[in-house]
C-alpha cells in the first residue's frame, strides 16, 4: 500500500475512534503493521490518539517485539491521557521465525492480552504454494501452529483466538469451525468480513443451558466445605470442572458488562 494511502487509512480508523471508542459496546482494536516497518510508528502515533481499546500486533518475531511495541505505548499513553499501561496487545503467529519463538510470549508483557494464528504469510515464509490439501484441511505445519497457539495462550493467562475461515460465504462451515473451536477451548475466532460477526459471537456465547450447569457446579463447590471432588446429578466432578465452570460464568459476566455498557 503506497504511503499516502497509509496516511488516509490512519485518518479514518483515528476518527472513527474518536467518534465511537467511548461509547461502543464492542471494545476497538486497531491493527498496525508489523515491526520493524517504518509504518508501524506512523500508526501509533495516529491512532493512539483516539484512545483504541487494544493493539494487533501482526507477525512478532520474538518476546523483544513485544517489548518495544510496549515501550512505544507507554509514551504515547502519556501523550494522550492515557492510564500507561491499559493499552492491550493482541497478536498472531504467522511467521516461521516468530512459531519457533512462541514459547517466549506468555511473559513476553504484561500487555499481551490475546494470541491467535494464520497460515498465509507462514505459507510464504515455507515457500508452499497452499496452506491446505484437497480436502481442504491445513497441513500439518498450520496446525502445530494452531496447537501452539492455544497451549502459549493458556500458559500466559490470555484469550486464544482461532484463525479465519476462507470461506466467507459458507455460513455452515463458519459455524462448524467456531463450535469445534470452542470445544478446544478457543474463546473467539478471528472474521474477514462483518456477516461472520453474529455467527461466531453466537458460538462463543455460553447456553443458558450452560450458565445454569456451571452455576449449579459452582454451587455444589461451594457448599462442599472445601471438598476436592463432589457427586452432581450421578456424576463426579473435580477441580477442572469447577474451573471451566467459572470460565462460563466469566464469560457470561463479561458479555453482559459489554452489552449493559
Amino acid at each position: 500500500m503506497k504511503d499516502r494511502h497509509k496516511s488516509a487509512a490512519r485518518a479514518i480508523v483515528t476518527d472513527y475512534l474518536k467518534t465511537y471508542s467511548e461509547t461502543s459496546t464492542a471494545t476497538l482494536w486497531v491493527r498496525v503493521n508489523a515491526l520493524p516497518t517504518e509504518h508501524l510508528i506512523k500508526d501509533l502515533v495516529a491512532v493512539m490518539a483516539g484512545k483504541p481499546y487494544g493493539i494487533f500486533l501482526p507477525k512478532p518475531s520474538s518476546h523483544d517485539d513485544f517489548k518495544t511495541v510496549g515501550n512505544y505505548l507507554t509514551a504515547l499513553e502519556v501523550q494522550n491521557d492515557i492510564t500507561p499501561g491499559s493499552t492491550r496487545l493482541m497478536s498472531v503467529a504467522e511467521s516461521a521465525l516468530g512459531t519457533l519463538n512462541q514459547h517466549q510470549f506468555p511473559d513476553a508483557s504484561p500487555r499481551l492480552a490475546a494470541m491467535t494464528w494464520g497460515a498465509e504469510d507462514m505459507s510464504a515464509d515455507l515457500g508452499a504454494t497452499t496452506n491446505q490439501d484437497e480436502a481442504g484441511n491445513y497441513f500439518l505445519v498450520h496446525q502445530i501452529n494452531r496447537a501452539n497457539c492455544l497451549v502459549v495462550a493458556a500458559a500466559g493467562n490470555m484469550q486464544a483466538v482461532d484463525g479465519i475461515c476462507q470461506d466467507f460465504k459458507n455460513s455452515d462451515l463458519l459455524r462448524q469451525q467456531s463450535l469445534h473451536s470452542r470445544k478446544e477451548g478457543f474463546s473467539g475466532k478471528i472474521a474477514i468480513h462483518p456477516a461472520q460477526v453474529a455467527i461466531i459471537n453466537e458460538c462463543f456465547t455460553p447456553s443458558e443451558e450452560e450458565i445454569r450447569y456451571a452455576q449449579q457446579v459452582v454451587q455444589t463447590f461451594s457448599e462442599s466445605g472445601g471438598a476436592g471432588t463432589v457427586s452432581l446429578a450421578g456424576k463426579m466432578l473435580d477441580i477442572p470442572h469447577l474451573k471451566q465452570a467459572q470460565k462460563i460464568l466469566n464469560q457470561e459476566a463479561l458479555i453482559k458488562h459489554r452489552v449493559s455498557s
